[in-house]
């Protein structure tokens, strides 16, 4: 195990909306934090030598029977513990006390008062205000055990065993709405476990290409790239390690923005400085999706014609044993696949959950444990240029998952025009760096219009801009109107087959970023 991943946090997810939050909060603070499943055993906990483990919120109630359990050896180990809401009834409960339902559930802001001096809340003056989700309570706390804090509601919002090596808090101190949320986790973290802040940019890339060096050897990669920030960083990062030996290629599938095919290879060599050849594939793609319209069927053509498509290139090469792709962590995440865990599926990456099972490459994937943020940094690292650093995310099926319902060249080439108009006049507004990610989606619907005294009865055109850090959790961006006007003005009137624009205002959650 490497000294960057030592000394880490390993995060046990009981099911709770802020799991990832937390992961995030604590590689905020340069410490690596690990997701893992609960049922994991102690031995594999211990093999990633953590300095921390926290226990996360979650639905269920410690006193039903079908709530998750954890290894609880674990309890007995000299690592610092952090129960959060659920986190802390399970610690009560597997340490003689008792939690009961609350005829009163605590939901939404709240203000706790401290009771007790400890590490955790150095620094920190009562009130404290904080974010609640519980509908149980410690009604008994354990033997040797102390409370912390009390809400106003006179429950139970922190404790601390005696030993001050467990520590709970009924309140989440990972959410924005915790006021001084930040400070108690760098409290725990730096003031109790000790953790050393080496999760940084400079040693990710030295870490990464020294694997990379000891997997490839002499051996011949193939590089997917997209044109994206995270496929760039991959390219870059292949070609610090082995060079020539990696071979970037982008495959045209026809479901890349307008032009883009051919522009992202200039950037690329531009911005690389490393050669970069494009395939046209967009036959057989298209050929592949025909009549589908079920976005996890199409995710799954996709993928797997990718990889058939990289296996056909890389016969040219010779011997290609290997491919590298740009798979993030939320990429698993949302793939349902998570750590040996099988989480819930929110939707299938074409590189995670759309792979064939007789693929002949092995994967190569550096990015898999980082944040679209965190890759950012890597890439700034690296000295990519910032056009590439800061594009929008693309997905890797490209418009296969804005095109709602069947997809066909004319449909392409509708919403390949309209996209270009929505993000140009993002440009010419100087909105484009302000927004995380912008798109236009064609929607299987059509509506009467009158354009020149004439009735039309053509497609629906949704467009959609958030605003986001990781991708994780977004919020819709507020457009000004007169750009709004402009949007919708332009597409009518230049893009043959659409007479109506509306924007989606979904946040995420509960909407993903994506549609399909």
């Amino acid at each position: 195990m490497s000294k960057l991943y030592n000394g880490g946090v390993i995060i046990l997810d009981f099911g709770s909306q802020y799991t990832q939050l937390i992961a995030r909060r604590v590689r905020e603070q340069k410490v690596y934090s690990q997701i893992l499943p609960p049922s994991i055993p102690l031995e594999e906990i211990l093999k990633n030598k953590p300095n921390a483990i926290i226990l996360s919120g979650g639905p269920s109630s410690v006193y039903n029977q079908n709530s998750p359990k954890f290894d609880n050896r674990i309890l007995k180990q000299n690592i610092p513990i952090l129960g959060i809401c659920y986190g802390l009834h399970l610690l009560v409960y597997n340490s003689g006390g008792i939690v009961e339902c609350s005829e009163n559930g605590e939901y939404g802001f709240a203000e706790v008062s401290l009771k007790h001096s400890n590490d955790l809340f150095r620094d920190l003056h009562s009130p404290l205000k904080v974010w609640m989700s519980h509908g149980d309570k410690v009604t008994k706390i354990p033997p040797n055990w102390n409370v912390l804090a009390k809400s106003t509601n006179n429950v139970i919002a922190a404790l601390a065993n005696s030993s001050n090596t467990k520590f709970a808090t009924q309140f989440h101190p990972e959410v924005h709405h915790t006021n001084m949320g930040d400070i108690i986790l760098r409290n725990f973290l730096f003031k109790i476990s000790k953790c050393p802040p080496n999760w940084k940019p400079k040693n990710f890339v030295r870490k990464k290409v020294n694997e990379i060096k000891s997997k490839v050897k002499d051996s011949k990669i193939i590089v997917g790239v997209s044109g994206g920030v995270d496929s760039s960083v991959v390219a870059a990062l292949m070609h610090k390690a082995v060079g020539s030996q990696a071979i970037s290629i982008i495959i045209d599938h026809g479901l890349m923005r307008k032009n883009e095919a051919q522009k992202c290879v200039k950037e690329l060599r531009k911005g690389l400085g490393i050669n970069i050849s494009l395939y046209n594939e967009k036959t057989v793609f298209l050929n592949g999706l025909k009549g589908i319209i079920d976005p996890e069927e199409k995710r799954k053509i996709i993928g797997n014609q990718f990889i058939y498509s990289f296996q056909k290139i890389a016969k040219t090469f010779g011997d290609v044993p290997f491919l590298a792709q740009g798979t993030l962590y939320p990429d698993v995440i949302e793939s349902g696949i998570s750590h040996g865990q099988k989480a819930e599926l929110i939707k299938s990456h074409h590189n995670v959950g759309g792979l064939p099972d007789d693929m002949e490459f092995q994967l190569i994937e550096p990015l898999r444990d980082l944040f679209k943020d965190e890759v950012r940094d890597v890439a700034k690292e690296l000295g990519i240029p910032n056009f590439l650093i800061y594009r929008h995310p693309f997905p890797g099926p490209g418009l296969g998952v804005r095109i709602i319902g069947e997809i066909n060249e004319q449909r392409i080439q509708v919403l390949q025009d309209a996209d270009q108009i929505f993000i140009d006049i993002l440009h010419e507004d100087n909105l484009y760096n302000k927004i995380w990610q912008a798109f236009a989606v064609l929607i299987p619907v059509k509506t009467v219009g009158v354009m020149g005294d004439h009735r039309t009865y053509d497609n629906l055109l949704g467009i959609r801009a958030v605003t986001s850090t990781d991708g994780m959790t977004a919020d819709w961006y507020r457009i000004p109107e007169k750009t709004l006007n402009k949007i919708s003005n332009r597409i009518v009137n230049n893009v043959k087959g659409v007479n109506r624009v509306v924007y989606d205002i979904t946040s995420k959650p509960p909407g993903t970023i994506e549609w399909e």
